[in-house]
């Protein structure tokens, strides 16, 4: 009885000495954190979707709190007013920054892009691409296995099982921009975000030529150009047989829209402008000589003005000469005599 006292005995005072030198352990090296982080992390959204760049919004609110300047942090779940509202805490200034949305730059549906083979692999985006191409003709396009659909956190992104492409509820989605990322075809990409939800954009990554892209889609940019032409404010650029929209220097004219041969380029939220009558055809050959003929008349009248002159000028002429061959015919009678 007395052996087990002993053993409970020194197990305690052994369990409270080594309490004790935690707790001195624990203060010697203990890291001072600011209250703050706190305070900022309670006034993020707590979505921890890794779109500003860190695994969580612990880790956004340290940085806010620790760096000076919080120009390039932004917190696309919250937006501007959240940003806002953590630097009047802070009293530091954040950085404005347009909202955007995830646009899926891909318009090759199944009646345009028809299938030329069938996948049986696993129903993944990152699979497939890491095989093949895809199961059609464009090597460019989507893949259609929803790997954007499984990384949205905010449910702003579905498959429409009719055209097999992903579409983006603009009202739901963040631009956490985990689609992107998800995407081994890199179609989704986050685009400025107009007002009522108003959108221009080339919906094709393709960068074959037109004759190699028309025979994989028919909804396929072919690189033409004619969109830049028609572009005043130098917001298309066509590269690599490709054109593309600059969302910062687009002023949604919709000029480009009616340009595009394809249908390559998309228009949301608004209504086309209407279509300007084409120009009539070049006169033929036949009616230019009816225009050469009435040249005729206007000579007629040059001739006869030259005519008149002449005679004004001869008449003179004449009535100088007259007089002196009046003398020499009174002579030759007294000549005779």
């Amino acid at each position: 009885m007395e052996v087990l006292l002993y053993t409970i005995l020194t197990l305690c005072v052994l369990g409270v000495l080594a309490a004790v030198i935690l707790y001195f352990v624990a203060q010697k090296f203990r890291v001072e954190e600011d209250p703050r982080i706190d305070e900022v992390e309670k006034m993020l959204p707590g979505a921890n979707c890794g779109g500003c760049g860190f695994a969580g919004c612990r880790g956004m609110a340290d940085a806010l709190v620790k760096r000076d300047d919080i120009s390039e942090l932004f917190c696309p779940v919250g937006g501007g007013d959240c940003m806002k509202a953590i630097a009047a805490y802070l009293g530091k200034a954040a950085a404005e920054k347009q909202p955007e949305v995830a646009t899926v730059r891909c318009g090759g549906t199944c009646e345009k892009r028809p299938r030329t083979n069938e996948y049986n692999g696993a129903k993944s985006c990152a699979v497939a691409a890491s095989l093949y191409a895809g199961e059609t003709g464009c090597a460019f396009g989507c893949l259609g296995l929803g790997d954007c659909v499984a990384a949205c956190a905010f449910d702003a992104i579905h498959m429409n099982p009719e055209t097999g492409l992903p579409e983006v509820d603009p009202d739901k989605c963040t631009a956490c921009g985990a689609c992107v990322k998800a995407c081994p075809k890199m179609v989704i990409e986050l685009r400025k975000k107009w007002p009522k939800n108003r959108a221009v954009y080339v919906s094709c990554v393709s960068k074959d030529k037109g004759a190699v892209v028309m025979k994989a889609c028919k909804a396929g940019c072919i690189g033409c150009g004619k969109c830049e032409k028609v572009c005043a404010f130098g917001a298309i650029t066509v590269e690599n047989n490709l054109a593309y929209i600059d969302p910062q220097k687009c002023k949604l004219c919709r000029k480009c829209v009616n340009e595009c041969p394809t249908g390559a380029i998309k228009l949301v939220g608004m209504d086309p402008l209407p279509k300007e009558p084409k120009a009539p055809a070049a006169p033929k050959a036949a009616p230019a000589a009816e225009k050469v003929a009435p040249a005729a008349p206007k000579a007629a009248p040059a001739a006869e003005k030259a005519v008149e002159k002449a005679a004004e000028k001869a008449a003179p002429a004449a009535e100088k000469a007259a007089p002196k061959t009046a003398p020499a015919a009174t002579k030759e009678p007294s000549h005779e005599s």
